[in-house]
């Protein structure tokens, strides 16, 4: 599955300054024992020598090739053995003087001949994380959290013919179902009902699971996604290159969600970066969730046919109604 560019290489940075961060203790506690000990630095030196003897030997045409590499190998095997010995004696591990990589696999370089590696997508991971984090109270809205209890389970709705609590639960299933699911060629979700009824926080739980799953999600509202359009399109040149970066993860992410759609002033200018985006993420088969306050028969008031089409053809149809659950945890 394709990765944010933009995290993935944040994630590489973060590699790259662990990796730096242990070269640098390890210098220091390596010249600490040499200050102490001169002579674990004459080993140190005199193993480099007997390696660098055996591979100027392995290159060349030496008449006694295995006998001088028997030799020069018990040399290092009794080096290695006495600088183990003088350390535990003044109370440091054998192994203080190792230098071995946090990552076995790649040698913290973040990837091998399979691809990237764990220990670089597991940092991925965490940022990602650390992003909807901040955008997205995912470390407490998740399905576990979620309560049925705030939606009426005595009247009926007579448009749907079911009670508030009973369309809950259906849309609960079909959220939770969506995100454990979800992969290339997912649906795209617009939920749409009025402020206070549980669409960003099923949002962000659909977010979590899909995310830890290992598929780039990206969230923004309408307001901050049509503003970083603006930046690229119009924006200072010096600003105009991270403003682009925002827009192709908007363009390219696994799954995009935009909350809040239909309460960004709508301009000619705005009609056509969600026609843009709308439109290639549904060529690029990329999934989308749409949260809007507004109905589609609202919004066709504010965008054009060709925007439509393509919410009224492409979406499945989620509709939240009930009480306004924020007012109600406030009377509890």
């Amino acid at each position: 599955m394709p990765l944010d560019g933009k995290l993935l290489s944040r994630a590489r940075e973060h590699l790259n300054e662990n990796k730096q961060a242990r070269e640098t203790a390890f210098r220091e506690h390596r010249n600490e024992v040499y200050a102490k000990f001169p002579r674990l630095e004459e080993i140190d030196l005199a193993l480099r020598e007997t390696v660098a003897t055996i591979v100027q030997l392995a290159v060349g045409d030496h008449p006694d090739l295995e006998a001088r590499l028997r030799e020069l190998g018990a040399t290092n095997q009794a080096l290695q053995a006495e600088s183990r010995d003088l350390l535990v004696q003044n109370g440091y591990p054998s192994d203080y003087l190792d230098d071995p990589p946090a990552c076995a696999v790649c040698n913290d370089n973040g990837h091998y001949a399979q691809g990237l590696c764990t220990c670089l997508l597991d940092i991925y991971r965490t940022l990602q994380a650390q992003e909807l984090s901040d955008l997205l109270n995912i470390s407490q809205e998740n399905f576990e959290a979620f309560s049925l209890d705030y939606y009426d389970d005595r009247a009926l709705n007579p448009r749907f013919g079911t009670t508030a609590r009973e369309n809950m639960a259906m849309i609960l299933a079909l959220c939770q179902t969506y995100a454990a699911q979800f992969g290339p060629g997912s649906m795209n979700l617009f939920l749409t009902g009025a402020p206070g009824l549980g669409k960003t926080f099923l949002s962000s739980c659909i977010a979590k699971v899909v995310s830890e799953s290992g598929f780039s999600v990206v969230y923004d509202t309408a307001t901050g996604l049509f503003a970083k359009f603006e930046a690229e399109k119009f924006g200072p040149r010096h600003d105009h290159e991270a403003a682009h970066d925002e827009v192709e993860r908007y363009l390219n992410c696994d799954l995009l969600i935009l909350d809040d759609l239909g309460t960004e002033m709508t301009t000619t200018f705005t009609i056509s970066a969600l026609y843009t985006l709308i439109n290639t993420r549904l060529l690029r088969k990329k999934s989308t969730i749409i949260n809007s306050n507004f109905s589609l028969p609202d919004l066709a008031a504010k965008y054009n046919l060709q925007i439509m089409s393509r919410l009224e053809g492409e979406y499945e149809l989620v509709t939240f109604f009930g009480n306004d659950i924020r007012k109600l945890k406030k009377e509890f």
